[in-house]
């Protein structure tokens, strides 16, 4: 599996503390089934900056770590940018990374509501050949309460990323309710663990993986798969997902049939 959100580097936000807590974070991961990493630090989010240099440094470092402890992890450098102001200048500034140097750029919004100039950060982002990848979206209040308020991002472009404890029912039945509506409206296309430690915010991508087989089916489970490891490799990725076909595919056969 890869995990394309994580907060693994040490030192960098509320993620690992230091490099014991990453080396134990990356030990989680290789036993979950976990062969690459993307090492996303928050940024811009109103209490941490990470430029880019920084954390290209701090992945090169962790990585030299994980083969001294001979742990065959790949970390590779992203971040998770908080929706801001000065965003797009930034990006040209070569302040901001993307996911594993990919097209795909992962986006934060506030916890609290859909920020006004989302759509229009997205549609600028997407001319300029980027892909906005928005994290968490099932944990946005906004979104959570309308999800069109996401399927109208999708629709321009943009990809909705679920967080792993979300759909495994760590975060509570109300939280696993409101990610499964969103994967059956084909608003997620890539689950990732944003993982912080290894207690309270573990990876646990497995645990979520097996609740994708068990409530919508192989084949979604390999679209979620197959995603994450083509964002690595920057390749374009399936963007409706087999339980969103079977949904419309059932609607219009109960539509001819009424009609009949």
């Amino acid at each position: 599996m890869i995990d394309i959100h994580s907060h693994i580097l040490p030192f960098m936000d509320d993620g690992a503390a230091d490099v014991d807590a990453a080396l134990a974070m990356a030990q989680d991961a290789h036993n979950d089934g976990i062969t690459t990493v993307v090492a996303t630090p928050h940024h811009a989010n109103g209490v941490y900056m990470n430029p880019a240099p920084d954390i290209e440094a701090a992945v090169r470092l962790l990585n030299e770590k994980l083969q001294e402890a001979g742990n065959p992890l790949q970390v590779l450098p992203g971040q998770e940018i908080r929706i801001y102001g000065d965003l797009l200048d930034d990006l040209e500034k070569g302040q901001l990374l993307t996911l594993a140097g990919s097209r795909y750029i992962l986006l934060e919004m506030p916890s609290s509501r859909v920020p006004r100039n989302m759509e229009e950060v997205c549609h600028e982002l997407i001319i300029q050949g980027y892909v906005p990848v928005i994290a968490h979206p099932e944990r946005n209040a906004e979104v959570a309460e309308n999800p069109t308020k996401l399927e109208r991002l999708t629709e321009l472009g943009a990809l909705g990323q679920l967080t792993a404890q979300s759909l495994a029912g760590t975060f509570g039945s109300k939280l696993q309710k409101v990610s499964l509506d969103l994967c059956r409206r084909g608003t997620i296309q890539v689950i990732a663990s944003d993982a912080h430690d290894s207690s309270n915010r573990p990876f646990g991508l497995s645990e979520a993986y097996e609740v994708v087989k068990k409530q919508l089916g192989n084949e979604t489970f390999d679209f979620f798969l197959h995603n994450s490891r083509r964002i690595v490799a920057n390749e374009e990725i399936i963007r409706v997902n087999p339980v969103q076909s079977g949904s419309k595919l059932h609607r219009l056969f109960g539509f001819f049939s009424r009609k009949g």
